[in-house]
């Protein structure tokens, strides 16, 4: 199956700012099951972009806008080729958990083991644990993340705006209810708990109409992968309730979501910011509509006074929570 993916962030500000300082992480991986066939940015206002690979993988843009602006447009399309994948047996074998160990892990299995910003234990989620029996994993490491990924779906309500880009696992398991962000973060740090390694993972789904998914179609998505040593990094999409497969589109992995966002930065100015957020992920054999969709995501709100002066303030850019 080949993906066209349109993907536009649009930042506007109520004043002229006078720069704006920039990373991205929108281009899709190329690796087992996926090929990354096609991939372009471009600003407005233009500006010349630099890259690099970050620890995990992860391809990363970064630019400078020095000039004067009262809007940064950031657009970004893909073409990503995901081949079907085999499916999972029902369950692995009974020795499955004796295999984590250090003959079958790595460093990197090890660091994500670890509490990490966004996916650490709290009383809530221990909370949150004890009355849904997930203390201890029950059966064999891929039936009790199946399991999990269901628990999550269950017992939380898909709403959009109930949590924040930065909100803490927390508020999501108070309220019952969250987003995408929210869903895989408990997940991981569950997963974690009872000793499995977990990843976050920031990417795009292909909405049908007969998935009926919860998820947003025009934001990106999130959800988790957990390591079978048996079988390698498996994804689950606790948001919907499904195993990952060929309508997912890997574009960074990291411990949560502060190391994968698709957009970081700050500008220069003392004003008011709104971002607006646009995604539209296809079959390369339908057309690609460019018409204006973007959907407002964060209207302005005025920033703190700092002490600087308003020549030297810096302000945090907005950051698109994934839905």
């Amino acid at each position: 199956m080949f993906y066209s993916i349109r993907h536009i962030t649009r930042f506007r500000y109520s004043a002229p700012v006078h720069e704006s300082v920039m990373e991205l992480r929108m281009q899709p991986r190329s690796e087992t099951g996926q090929t990354l066939r096609n991939f372009q940015i471009s600003t407005n206002p233009r500006a010349q972009l630099y890259a690099y690979t970050d620890h995990f993988g992860n391809a990363v843009y970064h630019f400078n806008v020095l000039r004067q602006h009262s809007e940064l447009r950031l657009e970004a399309i893909s073409v990503v080729e995901v081949k079907d994948q085999e499916p999972l047996p029902a369950a692995t074998d009974a020795l499955e958990w004796q295999r984590y160990n250090s003959f079958n892990l790595t460093g990197e299995h090890y660091d994500l083991l670890e509490e990490s910003d966004f996916a650490k234990s709290s009383a809530e989620l221990k909370r949150f644990m004890l009355a849904h029996n997930l203390e201890a994993p029950r059966g064999d490491p891929l039936t009790a993340l199946k399991q999990l990924n269901s628990v999550i779906y269950e017992a939380f309500e898909y709403e959009a705006g109930v949590t924040q880009v930065h909100s803490p696992i927390a508020q999501a398991l108070d309220a019952g209810r969250g987003v995408c962000q929210d869903f895989a973060h408990i997940m991981i740090a569950t997963a974690r708990h009872w000793g499995v390694p977990a990843r976050y993972v920031s990417g795009y789904l292909y909405h049908r109409r007969q998935d009926k998914d919860r998820s947003s179609p025009d934001a990106t998505h999130a959800w988790m992968e957990a390591y079978l040593p048996s079988l390698g990094w498996v994804g689950f999409d606790p948001t919907n309730n499904i195993v990952v497969a060929d309508r997912h589109v890997r574009v960074a992995v990291g411990r949560d979501y502060a190391d994968v966002p698709p957009t970081r930065g700050t500008f220069k100015g003392d004003v008011e910011s709104e971002l607006g957020v646009a995604v539209r992920v296809e079959p390369t054999s339908a057309p690609v509509r460019h018409e204006e969709f973007l959907r407002v995501s964060k209207p302005m709100t005025a920033p703190n006074k700092p002490a600087q002066t308003q020549a030297q303030s810096y302000y945090q850019q907005q950051q698109q929570q994934q839905q």
